[in-house]
């Protein structure tokens, strides 16, 4: 199970997780240094796949010297996203040639059914809410 608090601080919001690490939340004229919902989801997927490509690739032997994604989307109604678009952005090691091809491939399966973020965003979930006071 995964677990996050997010709160209310003295100057805008935070995510805490389980291990103590903390991410400053607010909204886009908000908190300087804070990421909006929308940039942590963004920021979520696009760890997500990276964090399972890279060592999925370096264990078939081909360990990108540079491995990025520039993860975007454009809002389109007041509460709905549009496409997201996941751009990697890579430096393949010299003198491998089969790199790209085990780069692509391993992406691919990624984004297709392994990231875990990518597949709560295409398939409807339920999602609950409980207030208590």
């Amino acid at each position: 199970m995964a677990t996050v608090k997010v709160e209310r601080t003295d100057d805008g919001y935070q995510a805490t997780n389980d291990r103590g690490a903390r991410v400053a939340i607010g909204d886009s004229s908000d908190v300087e240094g804070a990421f909006t919902p929308v940039e942590l989801l963004l920021a979520a997927l696009g760890g997500c796949e990276i964090v399972t490509v890279e060592p999925l690739t370096a264990q078939r032997g081909h360990r990108m010297v540079r491995l990025a994604a520039t993860v975007s989307a454009d809002k389109v109604a007041t509460s709905r996203l549009g496409t997201i678009t996941i751009s990697y952005e890579v430096e393949l090691p010299e003198g491998d040639d089969k790199a790209a091809e085990v780069l692509a491939k391993v992406a691919k399966r990624v984004h297709d059914s392994y990231c875990t973020v990518g597949n709560a965003l295409k398939e409807p979930m339920k999602v609950e809410q409980i207030v208590s006071t």
